[in-house]
């Protein structure tokens, strides 16, 4: 079983920044795709933001400009650097792990919380 473990939610202003990290135990290159996901209460986990081994990112419309999604290989470990947060972008946020690009995220971590405030 691969074990996911999110870190760096906090309590910031709007327009401040937070870089959140995910570690993987298992080597991180085994995933076509790592990513980050977030829910805030009475919404369905929605995907932020994916990259895939080779440093190809995708990102959803609401957070283009303002996150970076990145990796380093060689500790296993996804970010996601954050600038400009709004209060809209209060949520958990959740690293997920696919091994293949035509199966879903399977491999999850607890989350880490992000809380903006106006």
């Amino acid at each position: 079983q691969v074990h996911v473990e999110e870190s760096g939610g906090g309590l910031v202003q709007a327009g401040g920044s937070l870089r959140l990290s995910c570690v993987a135990s298992e080597n991180s290159r085994n995933f076509n795709a790592m990513g980050w996901h977030r829910q805030a209460p009475g919404n369905q986990r929605e995907l932020v933001a994916s990259i895939h081994p080779n440093g190809a990112a995708r990102y959803a419309d609401f957070v283009k400009g303002r996150f970076t999604i990145s990796r380093d290989n060689f500790k296993n470990t996804v970010y996601l650097q954050m600038d400009n947060l709004e209060p809209e972008d209060t949520a958990v946020y959740y690293c997920g792990l696919r091994r293949d690009p035509f199966d879903p995220f399977r491999f999850w971590g607890q989350g880490t919380r992000v809380t903006v405030s106006s």
